[in-house]
């Protein structure tokens, strides 16, 4: 199975999860034009998409939504809170709704070959989740847009071959910077974006001899810095009470502007 990052960011969002068989979108937060020029790097067509997963209706992982089921078709799945948000966002234009299909937090469906579970994230949107997928030969996951994270997260995100995580922002350039106090508030809260801290101390459960890599994502342009993510999960790996250090395994950077690197398992 393939994980690789077309962008990821808070100006906008698409992941590609796929096999030989099956070829899934995890957002459309970009324009059409950059998740086909994405996609076909990948040597996908979007043709070739089984469906597309929607984490949440916030329009950096919704914003290119409209225009690509216009122009290609493709199902969308999402929980019945997201598909509420994306009905509402007038931003989409119009587009055929019976293309949205309902899913279940917690309920395992199949794309193919590719068994889906939907999780639920604590994340300000109406019913915000990530994915769980499994082809029986590899086990990989999108966990972004996460404000705190629980038993269940780790439960749920257990004996993971690859994982896309957000390290969203460092704390102090966050309390420091020019954003207005209510969004530093939104960001810092639990329903807000996991901290470079808090994914190193996340990603420190979840590892195990089996784990191929982790791929950080929804890094903040103004709150961040790609090297600054990349050190602090690295040290607060190393440092957590578990028996691997931050390098033991290889750590990634998805970025916002272009493709990541493929991760394969």
């Amino acid at each position: 199975m393939r994980l690789c990052s077309i962008a990821s960011g808070s100006s906008g969002n698409s992941i590609y999860v796929g096999n030989d068989d099956t070829h899934i979108l995890v957002d459309a937060g970009i324009s059409t034009k950059r998740i086909v020029a994405g996609l076909n790097e990948l040597t996908v067509s979007p043709q070739d998409l089984s469906g597309i997963l929607i984490t949440h209706e916030h329009i950096d992982h919704i914003g290119g939504l409209g225009v690509f089921l216009r122009k290609y078709g493709i199902p969308v799945y999402a929980t019945a809170g997201t598909i509420k948000g994306i009905k509402k966002c007038d931003k989409l234009g119009e587009f055929d709704y019976s293309l949205l299909n309902e899913i279940r937090i917690d309920e395992e469906f199949k794309m193919n070959d590719i068994k889906v579970r939907p999780f639920k994230t604590s994340h300000d949107a109406n019913e915000s989740c990530g994915f769980v997928m499994d082809d029986k030969k590899a086990r990989v996951a999108v966990a972004t847009d996460l404000g705190v994270y629980t038993e269940y997260t780790i439960e749920a995100l257990s004996n993971l071959d690859a994982l896309l995580l957000e390290a969203n922002h460092d704390i102090r350039m966050l309390e420091v910077g020019s954003y207005p106090y209510y969004l530093k508030q939104r960001i810092l809260g639990e329903r807000g974006h996991l901290s470079n801290e808090a994914s190193g101390r996340l990603l420190s459960k979840l590892l195990h001899d089996n784990f191929k890599e982790v791929l950080l994502g929804h890094i903040s342009k103004e709150n961040n810095y790609e090297k600054l993510a990349y050190e602090t999960v690295k040290s607060e790996v190393t440092v957590a009470d578990c028996k691997y250090t931050g390098g033991d395994f290889p750590i990634e950077i998805a970025g916002r502007d272009g493709l990541s690197k493929v991760v394969t398992v």
